[in-house]
């Protein structure tokens, strides 16, 4: 048997595995292990391991992702959720379907502070369904939104997938956030737009809350200010070349830890917890990042992403319709996996494919373009049944609230996402501009 077939017996083992419910480390720490044996023998699976393993976890950028990590466990810890949705609160809680409007705010504002989408749903969950409870918002409604308002929190940099992404196909971490920002806001504007029309459709879905003065709006606005500090001297250090990325998120994680010492959230065991739940996550990720690499050099050996390639090279299809079928494959995973793993099994196959298209866009500016494309579908599975991650943390919490209400309540998001994929693909400029700006 050739290699080829190998790795493509090796890949449908897989997803099998993964249907199946093992995690994903192991499914592909114990394909990639058995793939690679067969092909290239023990002795070199072992001189693999004994050098990739070292380089892989010190390797100076990826020690960004423990920081950013860190960064938002202080600041849920601070209670700068709570003052973030208490803020959008203020200023939208007050039209129909506002204080749904204003968790997508909440969610938005914290995830620029923290790269985990997961992280921000169980932490505007917690925050907001009390109040959305308390003005008698459809349950569907009340979960759906913020079940789509926490996919945010790996689109709006500083994002853990995006910087995953970049070590995968060597881009700058940076640029990548510049490139998020404004489908990031894109992204926060349609599901706000998406309440609107639901609420409009339905009123009684979404009632209005309670109007609040211009004086308490403005109130709300300097309660935020730990925000707003940690947000642009972690960006603005980047990108004025006073920090390197890694270099942002150690100040970053000092500044939240700081606020939070001075907010009173920030006793001895709530540090502990921090750093426990910390070490535990980057732990998850980092045993998920072994197993992509000898999955996907048991993949090189089996040469499929190469060939792979060439046939899409050759086959006369249009690049864009080469996309779209890569979209409608992720669309699919989704249904069994989550946004990392995703990433990490379809880039060291999809980007070999992408790179040797004759597309408009070339080399870096490529690069961040089908970064961004990947990430925004990748965040669509984090709202699409059976799995849906966010969906099953935000019905966690709201146990009065069927499953399938929760999942109603996420289609009209998920339409959302649709339109901004198509949107991003017809102009790929939206996620090129201040890339483009920055480099001027």
């Amino acid at each position: 048997m050739d290699g080829a077939a190998i790795g493509l017996i090796g890949f449908g083992v897989l997803l099998i595995l993964l249907v199946l419910r093992i995690p994903i480390a192991i499914a592909m720490l114990a394909v990639g292990i058995v793939g690679y044996i067969s092909i290239a023998g023990e002795t070199a699976l072992f001189s693999f391991l004994k050098t990739e393993t070292y380089w892989r976890f010190t390797a100076e950028t990826l020690s960004v992702v423990p920081l950013f990590i860190l960064m938002g466990q202080f600041a849920a810890r601070a209670g700068l959720s709570q003052a973030l949705f208490a803020t959008a609160n203020a200023w939208l809680g007050q039209f129909r379907g506002g204080i749904a409007m204003a968790a997508v705010g909440g969610c938005a504002g914290f995830g620029a502070i923290t790269g985990s989408s997961l992280a921000t749903a169980a932490t505007m969950g917690q925050v907001a369904l009390p109040e959305l409870r308390r003005y008698n918002y459809a349950g569907s409604l009340a979960t759906g939104s913020l079940a789509a308002g926490g996919t945010l929190g790996i689109l709006i940099p500083p994002s853990i997938v995006l910087i995953i992404y970049a070590v995968m196909v060597e881009a700058n971490v940076a640029t990548l956030f510049l490139a998020a920002f404004i489908p990031g806001i894109m992204a926060a504007l349609g599901y706000i737009l998406t309440i609107a029309i639901v609420v409009r459709i339905s009123p009684d879905s979404g009632p209005a809350g309670e109007r609040t003065t211009f004086a308490r709006k403005l109130q709300a606005l300097v309660e935020i200010w730990p925000v707003l500090v940690i947000f642009f001297l972690v960006m603005g250090g980047i990108y004025g070349g006073f920090f390197t990325p890694t270099e942002g998120a150690g100040v970053g994680a000092t500044g939240t830890f700081l606020i939070a010492l001075l907010r009173g959230g920030m006793k001895w065991r709530e540090f502990v917890d921090a750093i426990l739940d910390t070490a535990m996550t980057t732990g998850m990720i980092f045993l998920i990042l072994l197993g992509a690499a000898i999955f996907n050099a048991f993949l090189g050996f089996s040469q499929l992403p190469i060939i792979a390639a060439d046939f899409f090279q050759n086959s006369g299809l249009a690049p864009m319709v080469v996309v779209l079928g890569m979209v409608a494959l992720y669309i699919a995973l989704g249904l069994v996996m989550d946004s990392l793993s995703m990433i990490l099994l379809t880039v060291p196959i999809f980007w070999p494919i992408i790179a040797g298209l004759e597309f408009t866009l070339q080399g870096e500016e490529l690069k961040l373009w089908f970064g961004i494309v990947s990430l925004i579908v990748v965040e669509v599975g984090l709202i699409t049944p059976p799995v849906g991650l966010n969906v099953f943390i935000i019905n966690s919490m709201a146990k009065d609230v069927p499953m399938f209400e929760t999942f109603k309540g996420v289609l009209p998001f998920f339409l959302s996402d649709a339109v901004r994929v198509a949107i991003i693909l017809v102009f790929p400029a939206l996620a090129l501009v201040l890339p483009r700006l920055f480099a001027a």
